[in-house]
Parts: structure tokens; C-alpha cells; sequence
């Protein structure tokens, strides 16, 4: 039985924190200006306001100012993308952020591809992402990378360290996550595999993974007996579930208790990925406007 450690989302994000806000403070002192974030929120998703709410508290702790601009859910796409190219053309913001989800009438996809690519702290603009695919090597410092593959891989790191020749297998393809996470890993030296709902006996594929990263958005779906003994397993899903009598409670997409144990590490479900994304968005708002200032 192995004696399965947990990965501290919290803490690490709060190390990142400490880092950005150094940063922050020498942006300040050399430009005499705070980095800034200007976050869109349109409409009134309870839970996408809870998560703007949050990542405004972290921008202020760390010396960036952090604006919100909060839309009617009807606005039009045409509105919405003029908003967006004020905030491209306006040299204080460093950094532009639409929470996502958006309502059913406008296109994430067209939206988020207006905004400039040098303010794009999410990381999903195609000059973005396809910066990622084709650098040579990977530069945290010049580079805008999704925030939680790059949380994702940041825990990796500081947990085993060189990864070189180490097997790896990302679950789920998306744009935002599994694409993005596994160009992550082959710049570590791993040999990664992408695997999705569709692969064939998926249970085989996850157990030859010395690394595991689970992006389906599906609760529970990765068990115990699909985990490689002493492998390192990143659990990005957060689903919520019912508990019974009406409550509900939050899960990944790996189920946690059949995991340890097993698993060499883990991340839990709170308290793992999604600390890391918030801080990452805080240390790609840093990246912008440091090249900004002074492109390299």
C-alpha cells in the first residue's frame, strides 16, 4: 500500500502569490503604475460572479488593480466587442479577462478571439496558443499560457522535480486544458498520451501513467484500480454532486478515496487545481505588462 501524500493547491498558490506580488511591487517602483486586469463579466451567473469576486480580492492583495465591468445578459455581440476593443486600444490595461460562461447568444469563441493577444491573460487567443505549440522551449516570462495547465504543471515541478522520461497521460483534449496540457509535459521530456471518452480500454492506458492529469468534466470517472501504483495524479475536475437531504458537495474526476493508497500524490477536490488557476491569472497579468513595457 503506498503511503499516497495530498498536493496543497492552496499553498502553492499562495507561494505563486508571494512571487507576483515581488513583482508587482518592482512594476510599480520602475513604472510607477500598477499592473493592471480588467475583468468582463456579462449577465449574473452566481457562480462565475463568486469566482470574479475572488480573483478581484487576490489582484488587490498582490499590487494589481483589478477593474470589473459588468454587462446586462442581453448586450449584443457588436456591444460587447466594441467594450473589449476600447480596453485593447486603452494603454493601461495590461490584462483582459471575459468570465466565461457567456449567455447562449454571443460566441465564446469570437469574443475571446477579439481580445488582443498581448492582453490575453487566459491564455486562449489562437497567436497564444499556437506560441505555445511552436516555441522552442518553454518561458514562463514571455509567454501568456493557460492558467490552469500551467498550475497544473507548476504543482508537477515542485513535486517530482525533473520529469524526464516519465510517462505521461493526459485524460480529456479540450482546448483550454488537454491540449494545452500535454504540450506542457513534452517540453518536460515525458512521453505523453492524450486520451479522451472514446479510447480504447482507457482504464489500460491510465495505469501505464507515472503522471496523470484528469480533464473530462466527468465526476468520478478515473477509480482506484485505473491508477499506477506511486503515480502522480492532478485532478482538474470539479463537479458538484448530491449529498442527500438536498445538499450538494464537491468532486473531481477521479474518485479520491479509491486513490489513496494507490496514488504516489494527489490533488484533492477543493483545494487543489482551482487555487493554482486564480493564481496563475494572476502571474500571466504580471507577464503581460512586463512585456508590454519591455517586449522581448
Amino acid at each position: 500500500m503506498t503511503d499516497t501524500s495530498i498536493i496543497d493547491g492552496l499553498a502553492h498558490a499562495a507561494a505563486l502569490r508571494e512571487k507576483t506580488r515581488e513583482r508587482a511591487k518592482a512594476f510599480l517602483e520602475k513604472y510607477d503604475r500598477k499592473p493592471r486586469l480588467d475583468v468582463i463579466i456579462v449577465g449574473n451567473h452566481p457562480a462565475s460572479r463568486s469566482y470574479v469576486t475572488t480573483k478581484a480580492k487576490q489582484a488587490h492583495e498582490v499590487g494589481i488593480e483589478g477593474n470589473l465591468i459588468e454587462l446586462a445578459e442581453t448586450i449584443s455581440a457588436r456591444k460587447l466587442e466594441g467594450v473589449i476593443d476600447r480596453l485593447n486600444a486603452f494603454p493601461q490595461v495590461d490584462g483582459i479577462l471575459v468570465q466565461l460562461p457567456l449567455p447562449d447568444h454571443l460566441n465564446s469563441a469570437s469574443v475571446l478571439n477579439r481580445i488582443s493577444p498581448a492582453k490575453d491573460v487566459d491564455g486562449f487567443h489562437p497567436l497564444n496558443a499556437g506560441g505555445l505549440f511552436t516555441a522552442t522551449k518553454l518561458d514562463m516570462k514571455a509567454m501568456l499560457v493557460p492558467c490552469t495547465p500551467l498550475g497544473c504543471l507548476m504543482m508537477l515541478r515542485s513535486t517530482l522535480g525533473d520529469m524526464t522520461g516519465k510517462t505521461a497521460v493526459v485524460v480529456g483534449r479540450s482546448n483550454i486544458v488537454g491540449k494545452p496540457m500535454a504540450q506542457l509535459l513534452a517540453y518536460e521530456n515525458t512521453t505523453v498520451t492524450v486520451a479522451h471518452s472514446r479510447t480504447a480500454d482507457l482504464p489500460a492506458v491510465c495505469r501505464a501513467a507515472d503522471i496523470l492529469v484528469v480533464a473530462i468534466g466527468k465526476p468520478q470517472t478515473v477509480r482506484g484500480d485505473w491508477i499506477k501504483p506511486g503515480a502522480v495524479v492532478i485532478d482538474v475536475g470539479i463537479n458538484r454532486v448530491p449529498s442527500g437531504q438536498g445538499k450538494s458537495r464537491l468532486v473531481g474526476d477521479v474518485a479520491t478515496e479509491e486513490a489513496l493508497g494507490i496514488a504516489g500524490a494527489i490533488t484533492p477536490v477543493p483545494g487543489g487545481v482551482g487555487p493554482m488557476t486564480v493564481a496563475c491569472l494572476l502571474h500571466n497579468t504580471l507577464v503581460a505588462a512586463e512585456l508590454r513595457v519591455s517586449p522581448r
